[in-house]
């Protein structure tokens, strides 16, 4: 208890700790609701930031600029989510996770006690959610401090910087690099993003 995660990280790595200097406060934006926090994870997927914003804009609008329920989402004409900018794979995804939580098949209040392996499984179930949306779910609205996604592009690109090499690094040279930012994994991926200019929005 009091343990001060950027500290520790300071003293932990020299190399991080460039990064943290630079990039400054810590000051992770946290979701709490964790139904609009994978509604909104599964429209950002493969869109730019702004397009994906105005999409998420327009969808929220739709809904009398309230986040909807997931009852008010099946409910929903699927052209009429086409119209609003979601592709038809992102309408089948919203649709099966609003679905299987009204039918009680997936249980997000319950998600706060499992561990961190157990919530992925339990949310990759869902279609279109994958292992690196629900890390982002996990770090985002869970807000566990030792997650760190592997297959981020972002944290490739800035682990690749930090330690000027010639390709993006190997999962095994993640791995081994990222032992040391243990038990603040998830704190350390932040920095990372944060030190890539196009990731200055990031949460």
């Amino acid at each position: 208890m009091g343990r001060d995660p950027v500290k520790l990280l300071l003293r932990t790595d020299v190399d991080l700790a460039r990064i943290i200097s630079n990039v400054g406060k810590y000051s992770i934006e946290i979701h709490d609701n964790p139904f609009e926090s994978l509604v909104r994870s599964i429209i950002y997927q493969q869109l730019a930031g702004k397009s994906a914003n105005a999409i998420f804009q327009r969808f929220i609008g739709f809904y009398g600029n309230s986040f909807p329920l997931p009852n008010q989402i099946v409910d929903t004409d699927a052209m009429i989510l086409r119209k609003i900018g979601l592709s038809y794979k992102k309408i089948t995804y919203v649709k099966d996770l609003s679905t299987k939580i009204t039918m009680g098949e997936l249980l997000l209040d319950k998600l706060v006690n499992l561990s961190d392996e157990q919530v992925i499984s339990e949310l990759v179930k869902v279609k279109g959610i994958g292992r690196w949306t629900a890390e982002m779910f996990l770090i985002f609205c869970l807000k566990r401090e030792d997650v760190f996604p592997l297959s981020d592009l972002g944290i490739k690109k800035a682990i690749k910087l930090l330690y000027n090499l010639d390709t993006l690094p190997s999962n095994e040279f993640i791995v081994s690099k990222s032992a040391k930012w243990r038990p603040y994994r998830s704190i350390a991926a932040w920095y990372l993003w944060k030190s890539l200019n196009n990731f200055t929005t990031i949460g």
